[in-house]
């Protein structure tokens, strides 16, 4: 661990060039095994058979909780026996066929969304961050407009401009819930396929498999754009948790309509995912510092989820609440105030060790300069940081919440998820849905990021898992 002084480690800390320099300190053995790595060596998921299926089953599976919270009390139904299958099926359809299909008024609203949010990218001025060094670009790097705090704004006064002057309500999009969610199916496969062909063709593919529908799974392109945007970045921030968000407030719209109150429990889904939201969009500047976007390619994997999977499937909270009375999620006082304490303090410590791992990055590639953006929290960076220098050429960070955990982000992302099904109480399985869901992710995400750790820093891992013990939960896990 360094023990530099402060002065020589904060100059250190400032070594890289910037402004797009090819020039970096990763070593040659560094090189040597990001070239590894930076090549296709092994398959995921299941490989071909097993990525076909979750392309196939996920969308069967929104279908099925969707029809579940909808039309059958929030309950998980089944056929009753052998014979019922058939008509089991059939029911299934005619739901999908009559509550679900991708009628016009769903591509207005979803396409317009689509248009609009790529459009706002486009113009709207913000803040010029750079991105780490790209190994499959000779270590060059790469300038991301972080402008998503002005569109998205931007965006909400637009809606609420719409919805008070009633050119399209707000509660218009929970109403039409299924047609919408089968639109975003329809965008997901056809950009998925439709940059995958067009990298292709363009000889820009990387890491492949050789395998067409494991590779459109797993994704062709790594920094896809268009003009100044940049997909991936774009995707993951302004298509997600913008429906997200926008479905809890057409929620609340819609309890407010018919009841003339909004419950705690809707409130609490607005307020859910106005802080992932904000925090995605406060902190954009960071977002270039994650594996998501130097080195995860965009793919079916995570264009399809940012279309459609995550809209859909992480807020059934909200679609169960819009769909039945009060009375079967009322909850008393202090189990209201233990739920938003819980909320504030998961958000908090996500949200803080985001910003001290991101920022920590910026400061060792020497680009880091503070944005004020609200809220800033306490610790959100880490003064004086302790570290590994490993023979890579990288840092470890071992300060802040990453001296107690080695995914300190993860345990936290992962009890706000678990928040936003508690907030229906035992009514309804399917709002956990996101919590499971999320956890098996979160797992075979560690389990993917420590062993290509392993292999990128070799002894430098082994003395950083000696000094940060901990995966998870410090004492526990």
């Amino acid at each position: 661990m360094s023990s530099l002084s402060t002065a020589t480690k904060a100059a250190e800390l400032r070594h890289r060039p910037i402004n797009g320099s090819s020039k970096t300190s990763v070593s040659d053995e560094g090189r040597k095994t990001d070239k590894l790595l930076d090549s296709h060596t092994g398959w995921e998921f299941g490989g071909p058979w097993g990525v076909t299926a979750m392309m196939i089953g996920f969308p069967m599976l929104m279908y099925y909780l969707w029809i579940c919270l909808w039309f059958y009390d929030g309950q998980l139904v089944v056929p009753t026996s052998i014979g019922g299958i058939t008509p089991f099926l059939n029911q299934m359809w005619t739901h999908i066929r009559d509550d679900a299909s991708p009628n016009m008024y769903a591509w207005k609203v979803y396409s317009g969304l689509i248009v609009y949010e790529l459009f706002l990218a486009w113009i709207m001025p913000g803040y010029m961050q750079e991105g780490l060094p790209v190994p499959s670009l000779g270590y060059k790097t790469l300038m991301y407009n972080c402008n998503a705090l002005f569109s998205v704004y931007f965006t909400i006064i637009t809606a609420a401009f719409l919805h008070y002057y009633h050119i399209f309500r707000l509660t218009e999009i929970i109403d039409n819930y299924g047609h919408i969610m089968s639109v975003a199916m329809i965008w997901g496969f056809a950009v998925s396929f439709g940059t995958y062909f067009w990298t292709v063709a363009r000889g820009e593919q990387m890491r492949m498999s050789g395998n067409f529908m494991y590779d459109v799974f797993m994704g062709a392109a790594l920094n896809p754009r268009i003009g100044p945007v940049d997909l991936k970045m774009w995707a993951e921030v302004r298509i997600p948790w913008v429906i997200v968000f926008f479905l809890a407030v057409s929620g609340a719209c819609k309890q407010y309509e018919q009841y003339g109150v909004v419950t705690p429990n809707m409130a609490f889904m607005c307020l859910a995912t106005w802080f992932y939201l904000n925090a995605c969009c406060k902190g954009e500047e960071c977002i270039p510092q994650t594996w998501d976007m130097f080195h995860e390619k965009w793919g079916f994997m995570v264009i399809f989820w940012n279309f459609a999977g995550v809209p859909f499937t992480y807020v059934y909270s909200v679609v169960y609440m819009a769909s039945h009375e009060p009375e079967n999620y009322k909850f008393s006082t202090p189990a209201y105030i233990a739920l938003f304490a819980t909320l504030i303090t998961a958000y908090y410590i996500w949200d803080t060790s985001m910003s001290q791992k991101s920022r920590f990055k910026m400061q060792t590639q020497g680009n880091y300069s503070y944005r004020w953006t609200f809220p800033q929290l306490p610790w959100g960076t880490v003064k004086n940081p302790t570290y590994i220098q490993t023979a890579h050429g990288n840092r470890l960070l071992t300060s802040g919440w990453w001296s107690l955990s080695r995914k300190p982000n993860y345990v936290a992302d992962w009890v706000m998820s678990f928040t936003w099904g508690l907030v229906v109480g035992t009514a309804s399985p399917i709002p956990y849905f996101y919590s499971v869901f999320f956890i098996t992710v979160l797992v075979h995400r560690t389990t993917r990021d420590f062993e290509r750790c392993a292999v990128k820093y070799g002894k430098d891992w082994e003395r950083y898992c000696e000094i940060v013990r901990w995966k998870f939960i410090p004492g526990i896990y």
